[in-house]
């Protein structure tokens, strides 16, 4: 039987157009905001659904995170969903999510992990005045930006770099190298194997 993955976005969509532009097979994208995300899933033919973080309290301190994430894996389970790629999605989920899909939700995040954590990785780099930074596609854990690597791509960081520039460079490398883990992870799971079988695989691209 197929792997059936849902990408979870946030924003403009941009690492989901590539993971579509690959061939990657997407069976549902979610959401946790209206954004463009939606419109490329809606333009790709793809199913989306929000699960809008407004109707849990919206984004203070009310928000109810145990409650969104428990609704967000009833919705994933309701659809046979079997692997969780989150992209760019703004949501830090409990372990309603992780006890429904366990070491099956990926992340990548901009810099080579474990260095630099958050939301402000890249600004962060440049603050500590690294040569290179990079991005990391790994497994999601309970511990933000935490959980075993799958693959890493260093990014050099440029005399003149700001955050902009700097980000969008390593932008440009996820946008290559997490449609590449993504489709290893599927296949694993297709064969029965450890999503973690694919760190050992991904040395060799």
């Amino acid at each position: 039987m197929a792997v059936r993955l849902c990408v979870l976005v946030s924003g403009s969509g941009t690492i989901l157009e590539a993971l579509v532009d690959k061939g990657v097979p997407i069976a549902l994208v979610g959401s946790d905001r209206p954004c463009r995300g939606l419109s490329v899933a809606h333009n790709a033919g793809v199913e989306s659904v929000l699960l809008d973080r407004a109707d849990y309290g919206g984004f203070g301190p009310d928000f109810d995170r145990e409650r969104y994430s428990a609704d967000l894996a009833a919705v994933l389970r309701a659809r046979d969903i079997d692997l969780v790629a989150m992209a760019g999605f703004g949501t830090i989920i409990t372990a309603s999510v992780h006890d429904a899909f366990p070491g099956r939700v990926l992340n990548t995040h901009p810099s080579l992990l474990p260095a630099f954590k958050g939301w402000h990785a890249v600004a962060q780099a440049l603050a500590s005045g690294v040569k290179e930074t990079g991005c990391t596609v790994h497994v999601a854990t309970l511990e933000l930006d935490d959980g075993p690597i799958l693959a890493q791509r260093r990014v050099a960081v440029l005399a003149g770099d700001d955050e902009s520039t700097l980000h969008e460079r390593i932008k440009d490398v996820e946008r290559e190298l997490y449609p590449a883990v993504v489709t290893r992870v599927m296949a694993a799971l297709d064969e029965g194997r450890d999503v973690s079988t694919v760190a050992q695989e991904m040395e060799k691209v």
